[in-house]
C-alpha cells in the first residue's frame, strides 16, 4: 500500500484516493476546431513514462480535492506532491541503473528470494523442495 500525504488532510492511505491521469495536459484552446485525429490524439494518447511521472489524484473519501504527485512508476517511490495549476517540480536526483543488463533478462531489487532462489518471499520454499502431489484417490 501507498500511503499518500494529501495536501489538505495529511497521510493517508491510497485507498483512499483515485488516480486521475496524467498530469499538465492542456485542454485545447478550440476544441471545435481540432480535427478528429488531433482530439483522438488529445484524449486517448498519453506518455507511459518509465520512471518520474507527473499524475493528477483525487482525495475521493476525503477532502475531495484535486492535486499532481510526481511518483516513480518502477519503484512507486513518491517524489512531491504539488497543488493544480502549479509547475511540475524539477528534480535532480540520479537513481541507479534499473534497467536489465541484457534484453529480456528479468532482474528485480528488494527483499524477496533467497541465494539461488529468485522471486520467492522470505521463508517461502523452492517448489523442488516440497512433496510431490499424488493424484491418487483425489
Amino acid at each position: 500500500m501507498l500511503l499518500i500525504s494529501c495536501p489538505n488532510c495529511g497521510p493517508r492511505d491510497e485507498t483512499e484516493f483515485h488516480y486521475g491521469g496524467q498530469a499538465h495536459i492542456a485542454y485545447p484552446e478550440s476544441p471545435n476546431d481540432l480535427t478528429d485525429r488531433e482530439w483522438a490524439e488529445y484524449l486517448f494518447y498519453r506518455e507511459n513514462t518509465k520512471g518520474t511521472f507527473a499524475e493528477r489524484w483525487v482525495h475521493s473519501t476525503g477532502c475531495r480535492q484535486w492535486f499532481n504527485m510526481l511518483r516513480d512508476t518502477v519503484s512507486y517511490d513518491i517524489h512531491a506532491i504539488y497543488a493544480m495549476g502549479q509547475p511540475r517540480p524539477d528534480l535532480k536526483t540520479t537513481s541507479p541503473k534499473s534497467e536489465p543488463e541484457q534484453p529480456g533478462e528479468f532482474t528485480q531489487s528488494g527483499d524477496f528470494g533467497q541465494a539461488g532462489e529468485p522471486g520467492l518471499a522470505p521463508g517461502a520454499t523452492s517448489p523442488t523442495a516440497t512433496t510431490p502431489i499424488s493424484s491418487e484417490g483425489v
